[in-house]
């Protein structure tokens, strides 16, 4: 998930175009890790180094770990160590953004250390709750003060999207609404001890899309079962939510039916957060609030 934080914060920062961002977010299911990207991160080569191993692969038959060694950048077991490592989404995204030609080697690094000096994380070799709730709690920096129950539940929604959806989205800046307009949503209330609205708007064409990911097969027109497949989603996922409430803090919360909305501006007794999330097929916006 830090792929999609990532690249939000370059997108907000205007360094790189929504276009590059989604040509290379849309390319991470179908690239790996190149070694050169690794040893940089891991502080074990420069950029220069790393081009000039990739520049001379150019002119001799042998792989980047082979030149690197030769050239004495890296030992042999440093090689084989970045080899066995994991392949973070994040450094695949910036290294997508490099072979587009938005951004330099030496720009990713650059961007990569004030993107942890930001979110406070200094090591994102892997991703754990604490973390990417961490950067959650960050990316509403500008429209705090706001509690932990909405950044676990927003935290567990970029997951459910990765795991359900699809990782090819880019998480917009949130803002504070008290009504909105849509096309088509799914709201729903979760009531106990902390009660909580939530809903999911976006235009009928991406909730074809967004249902025949959910669901596993084709929809080619908004009809009852897309309306059934983003229902089940969102209620799947505030069930979840519900579940992990319950075993961090023995809170018991239980979830009001789905309400579906369509062609209607959906009103809220609170102010509620509004977070639009880009998907290369278009766009899902997030609604949720805690009422006190």
């Amino acid at each position: 998930m830090y792929a999609q934080f990532f690249g939000s914060y370059l997108l907000g920062r205007d360094l790189i175009t929504t276009d590059q961002l989604n040509k290379a977010i849309s390319r991470l299911s179908d690239s790996r890790i190149r070694l050169g990207t690794l040893a940089m991160h891991e502080g074990l080569m420069t950029p220069a180094e790393v081009n000039e191993v990739c520049y001379m692969q150019t002119r001799e038959d042998k792989r980047f770990g082979e030149i690197a060694v030769e050239r004495e950048y890296l030992t042999q077991e440093q090689v084989d160590s970045l080899l066995k490592s994991q392949n973070p989404d994040f450094l695949l995204l910036g290294q997508n953004l490099v072979d587009l030609g938005a951004i330099t080697n030496s720009q990713l690094e650059e961007y990569l250390r004030d993107y942890q000096d930001e979110t406070g994380i200094d090591d994102m070799g892997s991703e754990d709750n604490s973390k990417t709730e961490k950067i959650v709690g960050a990316f509403f920096a500008g429209v705090r003060p706001i509690d932990r129950n909405i950044i676990m539940y927003v935290n567990l929604l970029f997951n459910d999207l990765v795991r359900f959806i699809g990782d090819d989205f880019t998480p917009m800046e949130p803002s504070v609404v008290k009504s909105v307009d849509c096309e088509f949503g799914i709201t729903q209330k979760i009531s106990g001890q902390a009660r909580m609205s939530t809903g999911l708007i976006m235009e009928k064409e991406t909730a074809v899309r967004f249902a025949s990911r959910y669901a596993k097969m084709r929809f080619d027109e908004f009809d009852e079962y897309v309306m059934a497949s983003a229902e089940d989603f969102l209620n799947l996922h505030n069930g979840l939510f519900c579940v992990n409430i319950s075993n961090e803090s023995s809170v018991e919360l239980s979830l009001d039916p789905p309400v579906r909305e369509e062609k209607s501006n959906i009103t809220f007794s609170q102010s509620t957060y509004q977070i639009p999330i880009d998907y290369t097929f278009g766009k899902v916006t997030l609604l949720v609030s805690s009422e006190k």
